[in-house]
């Protein structure tokens, strides 16, 4: 079922299935809604799935101020969507850019997450890493060479992690996006993405069930994710074999299954 959510920016839902606990999916930077479609179909049995199109992506709208890109109007995103469903409590979770999105909103709203899911964590901006760096120089390529140019030297180049047919899928889906809000996402989300050292210290003390999952051959998230699980007390960490950073169309089954388990522990 496809449902559009009102606000300052109007957002995109996808839902499948009316079982509980609800579990609200959202994609990583330049995906959408559609990458969570086959975990979507392998949970909607038992689950009610929602994916969500994050504002200035896909079939979402797209803002022209810079300011409607900083994290704390991707959080009440979030609420907006959970309000929408008539869910008071979910499970949130994310890939990449959505677990950064994910992690933000348990910390802020703790009340209304039953479990947070957290798919090939970004590092942070705050770690010593590339990521700040990364999202500036992606923001400035886009306003100066065009989306084209600029993605294939940031997303699905040879330094991606991807394997051909993930980016692929990952070009494909950038077409879809307004080239001013992926730029103002990179420089205002994500070029502020908060580390693992600084997550742990926020969500330790909420005691959620979170469930971290991460491909094999990420080389973004592997070691950001291995060290979340290591600080938080009841997280579970699955490292897919084989699989690289969009693990969850790498690896369909095993994210799927991962996912169910863990929805039947928090339920």
């Amino acid at each position: 079922m496809i449902e559009k959510v009102a606000g300052d920016a109007a957002l995109h839902l996808d839902v499948e299935g009316d079982g509980e606990p609800t579990l609200l999916l959202m994609h990583g930077f330049g995906g959408s809604a559609r990458n969570w479609r086959p975990q979507q179909r392998a949970l909607r049995d038992r689950f009610r799935v929602a994916a969500l199109d994050v504002r200035g992506h896909a079939r979402s709208e797209a803002p022209r101020d810079a300011v409607a890109y900083r994290p704390e109007r991707f959080v009440a995103d979030v609420a907006r969507a959970l309000d929408h469903l008539g869910c008071a409590r979910a499970v949130v979770g994310g890939l990449s850019m959505g677990a950064g999105i994910a992690a933000r909103f348990a910390i802020a709203h703790p009340a209304r997450v039953r479990g947070l899911v957290l798919t090939a964590l970004p590092p942070g901006a705050d770690e010593g890493t590339r990521q700040r760096s990364w999202a500036l120089a992606f923001a400035d390529a886009i306003e100066r060479d065009g989306l084209d140019a600029a993605g294939a030297r940031f997303a699905w180049g040879s330094e991606s992690g991807l394997d051909a047919g993930a980016a692929k899928l990952v070009k494909l889906g950038f077409a879809e996006h307004a080239p001013h809000a992926l730029a103002h996402t990179l420089r205002e989300l994500l070029a502020v993405q908060p580390g693992a050292e600084t997550l742990a210290e926020a969500l330790a003390p909420l005691r959620l069930p979170v469930l971290l999952v991460v491909g094999e051959r990420d080389p973004v998230s592997v070691a950001v994710t291995r060290r979340l699980a290591a600080a938080l007390p009841d997280a579970a960490l699955v490292v897919v074999p084989g699989a690289g950073h969009a693990v969850n169309l790498e690896a369909r089954d095993a994210t799927s299954d991962a996912l169910r388990a863990f929805l039947e522990r928090v339920s």
